[in-house]
């Protein structure tokens, strides 16, 4: 995604910032990349370059880690995240049946956002709920034991 040059701009003083705060940290590039999602939702190609720059790194080694980690987003995130929990243990509670109708029902893959940006659903791999799954993140707070109907109102397409 290309931002305006406001945006531009707003991301660049965001990245100051941050780099200023975490300039005496050995290794500052995670919370760095955590400062820029956390203030604008993703992390806009425009701050890899100078970014990079900064830490002395190659444009390749941040975008790196940037595509690694699935929490960093290159584009924004829908209103309302779902993480669905695909490990085995709610796989076997019935969460793969779950995760199916309800990413039908959005009209949408995983990692997809719904066209009107109301819903992101994401994968994850354990949650730490196992023994009470199907499992979810729905804005960031866990919920367990889930149905159809359950999930799909928690996601708002019911």
């Amino acid at each position: 995604m290309t931002l305006t040059d406001a945006s531009t701009d707003s991301a660049l003083e965001v990245l100051a910032a941050s780099l200023v705060t975490h300039a005496d940290r050995e290794g500052p590039l995670l919370p760095i990349l955590h400062d820029i999602q956390a203030a604008l939702g993703q992390i806009p190609s425009e701050v890899l370059k100078p970014l990079a720059a900064a830490l002395q790194m190659t444009e390749a080694e941040v975008w790196g880690v940037v595509s690694f980690y699935h929490d960093f987003r290159q584009e924004p995130a829908g209103k309302r995240v779902v993480k669905l929990c695909r490990a085995e243990a709610c796989q076997a509670r019935g969460s793969e049946e779950l995760a199916e109708d309800l990413l039908r029902k959005a009209g949408i893959s995983w990692g997809g956002t719904t066209a009107d940006g109301r819903l992101t659903i994401d994968p994850v791999y354990c949650l730490g709920l196992c023994a009470c799954g199907p499992a979810a993140l729905v804005d960031g707070r866990p919920v367990a034991r889930l149905t159809p109907s359950t999930l799909q109102k928690l996601a708002g397409v019911a």
